[in-house]
């Protein structure tokens, strides 16, 4: 294309913060005008962004629709998608959107909210977009700003806990990926990211295992990896409904795509000789938070906690080093993406008519509010990974690339699937169905038309890739091709006979 739309889709979310500062008029006025600038910024930069499919050759592994600019002298402004970032920048447009349309009767700060929300869409599409080391850097790290605020800010009872800890714990990480970033600089003279990629020779493999260690700290405290993980759930009980969606459904996302991007490509020697510590991690995750998840009082809590069991069938399944793992891991974060998003927003549903998330309080919801109790079921059926939904599909494949590499791990990676059923459906079934006793639940109104609007293409979607997952499997076949490559080269340098045998 001759325009730069990368650029433009990243920062006219801005120009929505621009028109909402500029607005004038009393407080309530004000507040409409935040709502309506905020909705139109995102859906149009939703629509914008669908430009990118006719644009984009799915045969190709390199980087397309790039930029390259100057930039402050100090690194150059490149941008540009493949295969595996495309999808996660047409998720984050896509439900950022559907979160302005679940923040309408936001009513404290109305203005710096839509703000917030503006400027941490910007952010995180630059973290997909961004070829530069440093750039990315300064999207990734920037987005701790608006997400801090947001929970802080707009959130529950213990709100300020929640998000300096949340702060805290991600910037920490961060910092020794800093590090990381100037070390890498300093051997290879460059931070173009395309460059890094396709250097021959590539980092020594003594240095490798330091810039892995130190890009891990980040990328496992984001998504987040057992043990770095109690950041989350305070973050997703105290956030607003739309800050959990935005949490759940693209921040945690943004560790495995670190992974994806940097680790196993540019550190794979590294990532041969700490799959072990990964695949031990991950089954940790899947096991012991799905057993928390068992006792949970909160609706919140329990699905928090579940996302870091489902986080840990992605880590699984980048590390098995197989094309099936590799591809189940993608495609399981857009679909988590989908599903886990919706699920705060049903729990948002309920707390929004009951002003509680304990599950004590709920029962029969079925009696009142039919149409909320199918929503429910459907997104509980998929978060569990029944076949015809998206989230069997991601979670099969990463089983399967799993078991190739070792059957033990495929094995106790099983069990999580079962623990899943054994917590979700006990909280559907306290909380829709059996009768309706309690008196605060008989006057409750179904599901509102906007509520439904904010549901209804995440279902879609859904269902829709649980029986035909190709068109996003598709997107990421030709680069994952080539990132397999890379690691089988880097087994067969070292002599690793169970690695050589990959698939």
């Amino acid at each position: 294309m001759n325009w730069p739309l990368l650029s433009v889709i990243t920062f006219l979310p801005l120009v929505g913060v621009a028109a909402i500062l500029l607005a004038r008029g009393d407080d309530e006025a004000a507040a409409r005008y935040a709502r309506w600038a905020a909705l139109w910024a995102t859906t149009g930069t939703f629509l914008i962004s669908l430009l990118i499919l006719p644009n984009f050759n799915a045969q190709t592994a390199g980087f397309q629709l790039v930029e390259n600019h100057a930039w402050l002298g100090l690194a150059n402004y490149r941008m540009g998608i493949d295969g595996i970032s495309m999808p996660f920048v047409l998720l984050t447009t896509f439900l950022m959107p559907i979160c302005i349309g679940a923040s309408w009767f936001v009513k404290i700060r109305v203005r710096e909210y839509m703000i917030a929300f503006l400027a941490l869409e910007t952010l995180m599409i630059g973290v997909f977009c961004a070829l530069d080391l440093v750039l990315f850097y300064v999207f990734f790290e920037a987005g701790l700003i608006p997400m801090f605020l947001i929970i802080g800010v707009w959130g529950g009872a213990r709100r300020v806990y929640a998000s300096f800890k949340f702060f805290l714990y991600t910037l920490l990480g961060s910092v020794l990926m800093l590090i990381a970033i100037i070390a890498m600089y300093w051997q290879a003279g460059t931070t173009d990211i395309a460059v890094l990629l396709t250097r021959a020779d590539g980092f020594p493999a003594a240095m490798q295992t330091w810039l892995w260690l130190a890009f891990f700290a980040s990328f496992a405290v984001k998504m987040p990896m057992w043990p770095v993980h109690t950041w989350l759930p305070d973050a997703h009980v105290e956030a607003p409904t739309a800050g959990s969606v935005v949490l759940a459904a693209i921040l945690l996302k943004m560790g495995g795509y670190g992974f994806l991007r940097f680790s196993l490509p540019m550190f794979p020697d590294a990532s041969l000789y700490f799959q072990p510590l990964i695949y031990t991690l991950s089954i940790v995750a899947i096991i012991y938070t799905s057993l928390v998840a068992l006792v949970q009082e909160d609706m919140k809590k329990l699905i928090a906690y579940s996302s870091v069991a489902h986080m840990g069938f992605v880590t699984m399944g980048i590390f098995s080093f197989t094309r099936q793992g590799i591809d189940g891991a993608i495609f399981q974060m857009i679909s988590h993406g989908f599903v886990s998003g919706a699920l705060f927003l049903c729990v948002g549903v309920a707390y929004d008519r009951m002003h509680t998330r304990e599950i004590a309080a709920y029962g029969g919801l079925v009696n009142r509010m039919p149409l909320y109790a199918f929503v429910f079921l459907l997104f509980t059926m998929a978060n569990i990974g029944l076949p015809g939904t998206s989230g069997f599909v991601g979670e099969f494949m990463t089983l399967l690339g799993a078991f190739k590499n070792n059957t033990w791990v495929a094995f106790f990676a099983t069990s999580g699937m079962i623990l899943s059923a054994v917590y979700a459906l006990p909280l559907y079934r306290k909380v829709a169905l059996g009768a309706l006793v309690k008196d605060s639940l008989k006057h409750l109104p179904d599901i509102t038309p906007r509520e439904l609007a904010t549901l209804a293409p995440l279902a879609a979607l859904a269902i829709f890739f649980g029986f035909y997952p190709s068109p996003i499997l598709n997107l990421f076949g030709v680069p994952v091709e080539g990132l397999l490559k890379t690691l089988h080269i880097a087994a067969a340098n070292a002599g690793d006979i169970l690695s050589i045998a990959m698939r």
